[in-house]
């Protein structure tokens, strides 16, 4: 028979081999699983619809036996996908029920061990609220500042392909955190954000330092936690200077906008009336006639400038290091410097 596996042996186990595999219905698994989990799923969705109206309209009999003529159609290659999955498995559903326990069963019947999380996601979904509130995080941070175009999400990754330990809030959010922020990513809700936001944490709890970006409270639709912005408010604050022509390249790589042309307008509509309306017009007209380094030169200096520097205000006492590049490379190179001369390299 199959083993049940608490939240908190899962913690233990991951990373050790463990595949976690959400036999939840493929829109459950899009809208938030447990990181790194593969989707076999016992129902699809409209198969899980169905079951759901018979047990709501009719009886828990009838949804039951629904389930099992659903199920006995495609338990071949139902197994068969478990079967091609390597090494040791860890199933779960929603709260642990009769999708995991069924397919724990049927996998030990044909000689495939697995696990099955007890209380399934639900009970992970909690485990995690509960440690972002209540952990500790000892590692101090170094905040990185910088107008916006200034490189820092790419200053960061930069680092983090070199080794330094990186809590990238933007990527984990899936959000660049303005109004144009999701624009050619697919942004995430809170439930997936505070997964990989915890598993950032775990992974580097015992690292000397972080490093991390001055975010906003809320990036997107998801909000960072307490823990977090606590942790960046007693930081070192790096304030990143680059030229404004660098900053405007930096923001048509990473925006790409000439392939979002109606996303770009839309978010333009939403911040145009805070801009004097001479300024405004010329934006958008450059966002429709494809002078982007125009409109991106334009919303710098007459809508995000203007913003950083009332945000800024925010960190009235705290002391900033400063450093001047002509580029992203530049100033990675200059931070990690900095860290070195602070004995953390």
């Amino acid at each position: 028979m199959f083993q049940d596996i608490s939240i908190e042996e899962l913690a233990e186990q991951r990373g050790k081999g463990l595949v976690l595999i959400d036999v939840r219905s493929p829109s459950e698994y899009a809208e938030s699983t447990i990181p790194g989990s593969l989707n076999i799923p016992f129902f699809d969705d409209q198969e899980r619809a169905e079951i759901g109206t018979l047990y709501k309209q009719v009886s828990v009999d009838a949804a039951q036996e629904r389930g099992l003529e659903i199920i006995s159609a495609k338990l071949p290659g139902f197994i068969k996908q478990f079967a091609a999955v390597p090494g040791k498995k860890a199933v779960f559903c929603w709260r642990g029920g009769m999708r995991s326990r069924t397919t724990a069963t049927l996998l030990s019947l044909m000689n495939i061990h697995s696990y099955r999380l007890t209380g399934g996601y639900r009970a992970y979904r909690q485990w995690v609220v509960a440690m972002l509130e209540s952990m500790s995080y000892e590692p101090p941070a170094y905040v990185i500042h910088g107008h916006t175009g200034n490189g820092k999400t790419a200053l960061l990754r930069l680092l983090k392909e070199r080794g330094y330990p990186v809590i990238d809030l933007e990527r984990l959010a899936g959000h660049r955190g303005s109004v144009f922020g999701d624009i050619g990513l697919r942004a995430h809700n809170q439930k997936t954000f505070d997964a990989l936001l915890l598993d950032e944490l775990i992974e580097t709890a015992n690292a000397p330092y972080v490093l991390m970006e001055a975010e906003s409270k809320r990036i997107g639709k998801v909000v960072i936690p307490e823990l977090v912005m606590a942790k960046k408010e007693q930081g070192t604050h790096i304030r990143i200077e680059l030229p404004i022509e660098a900053r405007v390249q930096n923001i048509l790589k990473d925006y790409e906008p000439w392939k979002h042309p109606e996303s770009c307008l839309k978010a333009f509509d939403k911040i145009a009336s805070r801009i004097h309306r001479p300024v405004a017009v010329e934006i958008d007209e450059c966002l429709k006639n494809g002078g982007y380094d125009r409109a991106v030169e334009l919303l710098l200096l007459y809508y995000y400038d203007p913003r950083y520097a009332y945000t800024e205000e925010q960190y009235e006492g705290a002391e900033f290091i400063t450093v001047q590049a002509q580029s992203v490379d530049e100033a990675a190179a200059a931070v990690e410097r900095l860290l070195q001369q602070r004995g953390n390299r």
